[in-house]
């Protein structure tokens, strides 16, 4: 007689793997699913059912992050102040990214295997090309300035302030510090 499992292991399963993929992403470690299973104690044929890839599993593990930026996108919008609220919501993505190199891995990619990782993305994107459209309508950011010079910039600064530190704290640190670079180098040029 062949019985199937209860959902309660298959749902189980899918945590214990992405607690061992976080455990993973956060020591620095490839996600190479094959040794995803082995830690999880999971057959390889579980996770494979679960994640199609490493693309599909480090999404999943950046999802809650993106959801958070996305809620602080959504509340910056409602800002009085334009030039302030892009720089706040620079701060948070690139803070963001700093501590959960999933979110860094993720954003950094040319394309992504979930359409839900793809949805949030363009959400994201959408809010700082509002964000910037309306610190560009009070002058406040050089109007040569658009989304598609923005965005590398972001990735930039993450990835040098993770090159230049492995401590948290430092790391936050030198996102400040490179994000006030970059601030001061979107305004508008005066002659």
């Amino acid at each position: 007689m062949t019985t199937t499992r209860p959902r309660t292991d298959a749902a189980r399963n899918w945590q214990r793997i992405v607690e061992v993929g976080r455990e993973h992403v956060d020591a620095g470690r490839a996600i190479q699913l094959n040794e995803i299973a082995r830690a999880a104690s999971v057959g390889v044929a579980t996770v494979y059912r679960h994640f199609p890839g490493p693309g599909a599993l480090m999404e999943t593990l950046a999802q809650p992050g993106m959801a958070d930026l996305i809620e602080r996108g959504e509340r910056a919008m409602t800002g009085q102040d334009p030039a302030g609220a892009l720089e706040e919501f620079l701060l948070d993505a690139l803070q963001a990214q700093a501590a959960d190199p999933a979110l860094a891995q993720v954003f950094a990619a040319s394309q992504h295997d979930l359409p839900a990782t793809t949805q949030s993305a363009q959400r994201l994107v959408g809010l700082l090309g509002e964000l910037l459209s309306r610190a560009h309508g009070i002058g406040e950011v050089d109007p040569d300035v658009t989304l598609a010079d923005l965005v590398p910039l972001v990735c930039g600064v993450v990835h040098a302030a993770t090159l230049r530190t492995t401590d948290t704290a430092d790391r936050a640190a030198a996102v400040r510090l490179y994000l006030a670079v970059v601030m001061q180098g979107l305004r508008p040029v005066t002659s």
